[in-house]
């Protein structure tokens, strides 16, 4: 056994920030790595081939294909990155160049090129965000409360929809890349992500989505505005344990009531409805009768679909 492969699936897992099944299937289907094994079967890693993992994660979520540079030498990789790096710099801390931008700075840069249509800056302040931050911090200190500040200078009149609307489709797409580097096994349990119909705001559900994929579900994101009848169809075929909701705009839709009932009535009764949302308040009556479980953070979300996986008889938490 070579003394220099010394890491274990956990320890390479938390220092790429990729999830354990990514890791396989990179090594299996692209040969990205060629990990030792231990008599019992165990893969061990290298502090080189950590790296390279990370160099691969990174140039993933600068928008290169995994299966156009897996095979890359480790030096081009780095040369890769770094010219990624380079024709797009990150925000500085003003007063501190070369210094690495905080959550509030990256967020005032981010608005300071919405308010100007930029989005080449905005993706650009993004994909520092995705390197920088934990996937935690990312959704939750990051891209949450910059859709809340957005939403704030639209009603004050600072913003135009039409801001809004080149914000979330740079958002989107940095997401979209996030959820391509997260695959789960066959027989990971299913998650159904989506929002009910007449709720068109679909960024906190695709942060779910990529949540629990990276806690290791089988997240299927349908996108927004789905009918009962067809998230109960989607949940069947998927095998979903939970579907997930997010509820944004409006608070006071006459009709969503009736058709969170009618989800229930349609799904199984073991079959967990999670509610999320800036706007899920406003339903509080109807989610309570469904029996959903009410999430105020991505967090809480973790939390539920841990108690989801634990032994049958165990009582999932509410958050």
């Amino acid at each position: 056994m070579d003394a220099q492969h010394k890491h274990a699936m956990k320890v390479v897992a938390r220092r790429t920030g990729l999830t354990p099944h990514t890791i396989r299937v990179w090594e299996k289907r692209y040969g990205a790595v060629t990990p030792m094994r231990t008599a019992a079967k165990r893969r061990l890693y290298s502090d080189a081939e950590i790296e390279r993992l990370r160099l691969l994660r990174q140039a993933t979520l600068a928008g290169h294909s995994i299966g156009q540079i897996a095979c890359l030498p480790t030096d081009r990789l780095l040369a890769l990155v770094a010219a990624d790096a380079e024709a797009v710099p990150p925000p500085h801390r003003p007063g501190a160049p070369g210094a690495a931008a905080s959550v509030p700075v990256l967020l005032d840069a981010a608005v300071a090129a919405i308010k100007r249509f930029d989005a080449g800056g905005l993706e650009a302040v993004l994909r520092h965000a995705t390197v920088e931050c934990s996937l935690p911090v990312l959704f939750e200190q990051v891209i949450a409360p910059l859709m809340v500040r957005i939403g704030e200078l639209w009603q004050e009149g600072v913003l135009r929809v039409a801001h809004e609307h080149l914000a979330s489709a740079v958002i989107r797409t940095t997401l979209e890349l996030l959820r391509g580097t997260s695959l789960a096994a066959p027989s990971a349990p299913g998650f159904i992500a989506t929002t009910p119909a007449g709720q068109l705001h679909e960024i906190g559900v695709l942060m779910a989505a990529i949540t629990a994929a990276s806690d290791g579900w089988r997240a299927a994101y349908l996108g927004p505005n789905l009918l009962a009848v067809d998230i109960a169809a989607a949940a069947q075929y998927h095998q979903a344990r939970a579907v997930g909701l997010s509820i944004v705009y409006p608070a006071d839709d006459p009709y969503l009531a009736a058709e969170l009932a009618s989800l229930r009535r349609l799904l199984p009764d073991d079959l967990a409805i999670l509610v999320g949302g800036r706007a899920a308040q406003g339903y509080a009556e109807a989610l309570e009768t469904i029996g959903a479980v009410r999430l105020h953070t991505l967090s809480s979300l973790r939390g539920a679909l841990q108690s989801l996986r634990s032994p049958p008889g165990a009582q999932m938490a509410r958050p």
